[in-house]
């Protein structure tokens, strides 16, 4: 009879009680977190690593690097370690870059994005993303692991791709959050669905992945779920910007723009969308008249 499998969730945040939601009655897990509370059963890393057959980096990026560093030598060479993390380091590099830099060359890794709200998973909602990994091998493991939740995951290859998609949608659910508390409208709000699409297709495109990944789950799906759901933090984070607050602007939206242009990482004058949103988060001032300037800019009336 095959063992189950043991899989080590690394932080007991939103994610990582989601995570422990969909898979406690079913396989042996054991949680690490950094700053443990004393009612917990938290395992270490150094006995728990070892013996893990998934680990789950219910992290924020930043961590990671840390993290993969130190287990990287206790893991067993078939262990697939998987991201939910959809931001960039202080170094500007992804969860996938991160994997690829510090774990073992053989190590299996993959990244799962897309629409998955904490909160609704564990209320038994339905959830879903996409898990990239470079063969079928993870996707297979990580499909039995989820067949019998409602976490729905589906295939692909694209990991530059999928990773960018995540990261940007942040960005830009910050303007559908600006536009709802400037009563721009649901036209406005259609529109800016597809004009960041069109520019995420672009970018994502120029950072190696392919032009059509934004338009799955991991872009478009998690896209309007971000941008449209009242509990969304950078939805709330735009609608503070449009009302020209400045005190606690932070999160995954904020830090990408910041290390995208600290790093270089693309030119940004292709994109006016990104451009407008970049420029209130570092002075939320006249927020509507940018608006304005940026529809009569693209129009060119």
């Amino acid at each position: 009879m095959t063992s189950p499998l043991q899989i080590l969730i690394l932080g007991h945040g939103e994610m990582g009680h989601a995570m422990e939601f969909l898979l406690k009655d079913r396989y042996e897990l054991g949680i690490w977190e950094k700053f443990p509370s004393n009612d917990y059963p938290y395992v270490t890393l150094e006995d728990s690593a070892a013996h893990a057959d998934i680990v789950l980096f219910c992290l924020p990026v930043n961590p990671h690097r840390e993290v993969a560093q130190f287990i990287a030598p206790l893991l067993k060479k078939t262990c697939l370690c998987v991201s939910i993390a959809k931001g960039l380091d202080e170094s500007g590099q992804t969860a996938a870059q991160i994997f690829a830099e510090n774990l073992p060359v053989q190590q299996p890794y993959a990244l799962l994005y897309g629409p998955m709200i904490s909160e609704e998973i564990r209320t038994g909602r339905h959830a879903f993303a996409q898990l990239g990994s470079q063969d079928t091998a993870a996707f297979d493991v990580m499909q039995t692991c989820f067949n019998h939740t409602r976490l729905h995951i589906e295939h692909t290859f694209d990991i530059t791709g999928i990773s960018w998609s995540v990261i940007l949608k942040n960005v830009y659910a910050m303007a559908f959050g600006m536009a709802d508390e400037l009563k721009l409208g649901d036209n406005v709000r259609g529109f800016l669905a597809v004009a960041a699409l069109h520019e995420l297709s672009q970018i994502v495109q120029a950072m190696g992945g392919k032009t059509d990944t934004p338009y799955h789950l991991a872009g478009l799906g998690d896209l309007i779920t971000t941008a449209t759901s009242e509990n969304s933090h950078h939805h709330e984070l735009g609608r503070k910007l449009a009302r020209e607050e400045c005190n606690d602007i932070s999160g995954e939206g904020p830090h990408t723009l910041e290390m995208i242009h600290q790093h270089r990482l693309l030119n940004t004058q292709k994109y006016p969308l990104f451009q407008m949103i970049h420029a209130i988060v570092q002075n939320p001032r006249d927020v509507r008249p940018q608006f304005e300037t940026y529809f009569k800019q693209i129009y060119r009336q």
